[in-house]
C-alpha cells in the first residue's frame, strides 16, 4: 500500500474521533447546564416559597399574639359586660312579649290597657330587680304575676352568680382535659426517648431519682391545682344552689303558712284583692330575696303596715338576699366543710374567694365587719325615723308597730325597696339619708384593717391603655348627675306647671332609686297640683308613671346602668379636683 494513503486514512479517523468527542462534550455541557438551570430554578422557587411561608407565618404569629394579648387583658371584662347587657335585654324583651300576650285582670288599671312602653318598662324593672312601677300591680292577672316572678328570679344577683359558677366550672373542666392530654403526651415522649445522663450521674442514683421526681411533679402539681380549683367551684355551686332553693322554699312556705293560719287580717286583705295566698307568698319571697321589691298589691307593703309578723318574716329574706349574703355563704361553706370533710370545701373556707374567684365569697374578717356595718346603717336609719316621724308618718300605731315599721323601712332602703309608708310624707333629712343608702353598693364595709393585694376583690392585669380608658370614664356620681339633668330636660314643662310633684328632690330620689335597683318612689298626688286638673286621678304607681315616654326610656337606661354598675365602679380616677 502506498504510505500516503495510510497516513490520510489515519488523519480522517482521528478527525472523526475528535469531532465525536467534542460533540459529546458539548452535549454533556448542555445537559449539565440544563440540569443546573432547572436545579437552580427549583432552589429559587423553594426559597421564595419558604420566604413567603415564613412571612405569612410571621404575620399570623403576630396577629395571634395580638389576639391573645387582647383576649387576655381586655376581652374578659368587656366580654362579660356585653354578655350581661345581652342577657338583661333578651330577658326583658322576652318578658315584655309574654306580658303583652297574656290577658290583664278585668277592671285593672281603670279598664285601660297599659301602653307598650309601660309594659317594657315593667319587664326591665323586674329583670333588673329595680321595682320601679308605671303600672298598678293589681292590673296584672295571676299568669302575668308568675311571669314577673320568673323575671325577678332570673334577674337576681344570686341566680346570676350561680350561672357564673357553672360557666367557670365548665371552663376549668375543659382546661383540665387539655392539661391531662399534654401530660399523657409528655409521658409517651419520655418512654420513647429515655434521658441521657452523664457518666458521673449514674454513680449517684439519688440525684437521678430526685431530678426525675422534680420534672414529673411540675405538670402533676399544676394538674392537681386545676383539679382542686375545679372541684372547689363545683362544690361552691351546690352550696349556693342549696341556699337559693332553701330560702325560696322555706320563705314561701313560711309566708303562706303565716297568712293562712296566723294572720286573719292579711288573709282578708288578699281575698278582698282577689289574690291567691300561694301566689302572693311565692311572688313576695322571690321579690324580697332577689332585692326587687315588687309586691302584687297596689300599695306595696303599706296595706300590711300593722302586720308586724309579716314584716319580720320578710326582713331576714331581704338581708340574706342582699347585704348579708356573703356572711351567710361563708357560714354555709364552713358548715359544709365540717360536715363533709372534703378537701376542696376546706380550702374554699380557708382561702375564701381566692381559690374560686367568686365575688360574693369574702374573707371571714370582711364578713364580720360587713355584718357590723349593715347593723350600724339599719340602727342609724331606724333611730332617725323613730326620732323624726314618731308623731308624723308613724302616728296611729303602737310603739312596737312603729319600731317594726322603722326597721323594715331601714332594711329595705338598702336595695330591696319594699315600703310600708308614703315616702312623700317623710322629712327631707330622712329622704336625703335614704338617697345615700340607695347609692351605696350592697357590700359597703367599714374596714379599718390593711388588706393585702392577694385578697382584693378583682386582681386583674391590665394594659396601660385599658387602665387609661377606665380612669378617663366618668365616676358614678357624674353619670347620675347627667341622668338627673336629662330627666329635668325631658320633664321641663311639668317642672314649671306642677312644681310640688315635679321637684328636684323627687327626681333625684327616683333616679338614685333606679340606679341602686331599690324601687323607692315619692309617687304623685293630684292634691298637690297648683292648678287642679279635674281629669287627674290618683294611681298606685311610682313617680315615673307620670313621666313622658322619653323620661321613662332614660330611666330604663338608669336601671340597666345600675344593674351593671360593678363594671364601672373604679372609673373616674383620672379626674383631679384639686
Amino acid at each position: 500500500m502506498h504510505p500516503n494513503t495510510s497516513t490520510h486514512t489515519y488523519s480522517d479517523s482521528s478527525t472523526s474521533n475528535m469531532a465525536g468527542a467534542h460533540r459529546k462534550v458539548r452535549e454533556l455541557l448542555e445537559h449539565t447546564r440544563r440540569r443546573s438551570t432547572a436545579a437552580l430554578n427549583n432552589v429559587m422557587s423553594l426559597m421564595r416559597s419558604l420566604s413567603g411561608s415564613y412571612a405569612q407565618h410571621h404575620v399570623k404569629e403576630r396577629v395571634a399574639r395580638w389576639r391573645r394579648a387582647l383576649a387576655g387583658r381586655l376581652s374578659p371584662r368587656l366580654g362579660s359586660l356585653l354578655v350581661h347587657v345581652a342577657y338583661f335585654l333578651a330577658v326583658s324583651w322576652l318578658g315584655y312579649l309574654v306580658l303583652a300576650q297574656l290577658r290583664f285582670r278585668a277592671g285593672g288599671e281603670g279598664t285601660r290597657r297599659p301602653g307598650a312602653i309601660d309594659l317594657f318598662f315593667t319587664a326591665v324593672s323586674a329583670a333588673t330587680v329595680s321595682s320601679m312601677s308605671t303600672v298598678e300591680m293589681e292590673a296584672f292577672s295571676n299568669g302575668q304575676l308568675l311571669v314577673l316572678t320568673v323575671l325577678m328570679f332570673v334577674g337576681g344577683e344570686v341566680f346570676l352568680s350561680l350561672l357564673g359558677l357553672a360557666s367557670k366550672w365548665s371552663k376549668l373542666r375543659k382546661q383540665a382535659v387539655r392539661k391531662s392530654r399534654r401530660v399523657e403526651i409528655h409521658d409517651v415522649a419520655e418512654l420513647e426517648m429515655p434521658p441521657v445522663a452523664a457518666a458521673g450521674e449514674f454513680d449517684n442514683p439519688t440525684s437521678i431519682t430526685s431530678t426525675a421526681d422534680d420534672e414529673m411533679s411540675k405538670p402533676l402539681d399544676r394538674f392537681d391545682d386545676t383539679r382542686l380549683r375545679r372541684d372547689a367551684v363545683l362544690s361552691l355551686f351546690f352550696v349556693v344552689l342549696a341556699i337559693l332553693l332553701t330560702v325560696h322554699v322555706v320563705g314561701a312556705v313560711a309566708v303562706a303558712a303565716y297568712i293562712l293560719h296566723a294572720s286573719p287580717a292579711a288573709r282578708r286583705t288578699l281575698r278582698e284583692k282577689a289574690l291567691n295566698e300561694w301566689t302572693f307568698a311565692v311572688f313576695t319571697t322571690v321579690s324580697t330575696f332577689s332585692s326587687c321589691g315588687y309586691m302584687p298589691t297596689n300599695e306595696n307593703m303599706a296595706v300590711f303596715k300593722r302586720d308586724t309578723g309579716l314584716q319580720l318574716l320578710l326582713v331576714p329574706q331581704a338581708l340574706v338576699g342582699n347585704t348579708l349574703f356573703p356572711p351567710l355563704l361563708a357560714a354555709c361553706v364552713r358548715a359544709a366543710a365540717a360536715a363533709t370533710r372534703r378537701v376542696e370545701l376546706k380550702e374554699t373556707a380557708k382561702e375564701g374567694g381566692e381559690l374560686t374567684g367568686y365575688y360574693h365569697l369574702l374573707p371571714a374578717r370582711r364578713c364580720a365587719m360587713l355584718a357590723a356595718t349593715v347593723a350600724g346603717f339599719v340602727a342609724v336609719q331606724a333611730a332617725m325615723l323613730c326620732g323624726m316621724e314618731w308623731g308624723g308618718a308613724l302616728s296611729g300605731m303602737s310603739a312596737w308597730e312603729k319600731v317594726s315599721n322603722a326597721v323594715f323601712l331601714a332594711v329595705n332602703s338598702r336595695h330591696t325597696g319594699e315600703t310600708t309608708l308614703d315616702l312623700s310624707t317623710l322629712a327631707p333629712a330622712i329622704l336625703v339619708l335614704f338617697v345615700l343608702m340607695m347609692y351605696l353598693p350592697p357590700y359597703t364595709t367599714w374596714f379599718p384593717f390593711g388588706e393585702s393585694s392577694s385578697v382584693k376583690d378583682h386582681p386583674t392585669e391590665e394594659t396601660q391603655g385599658v387602665r387609661l380608658l377606665k380612669s378617663t370614664l366618668l365616676s358614678q356620681l357624674s353619670y347620675l348627675a347627667i341622668f338627673v339633668i336629662a330627666i329635668c330636660v325631658t320633664e321641663r314643662e311639668k317642672l314649671k306647671e306642677d312644681p310640688l310633684n315635679f321637684n328636684l328632690l323627687s327626681i333625684v330620689v327616683e333616679v338614685v332609686s333606679a340606679y341602686g335597683n331599690v324601687g323607692f318612689s315619692m309617687g304623685y298626688s293630684c292634691s298637690r297640683q297648683i292648678s287642679p286638673d279635674g281629669m287627674c286621678t290618683d294611681r298606685w304607681t311610682g313617680f315615673a308613671g307620670r313621666w313622658s315616654d322619653s323620661g321613662k326610656l332614660i330611666l330604663i337606661l338608669v336601671m340597666l346602668f345600675g344593674r351593671l354598675k360593678k363594671f364601672s365602679m373604679n372609673a373616674g380616677k383620672a379626674w383631679k379636683l384639686s
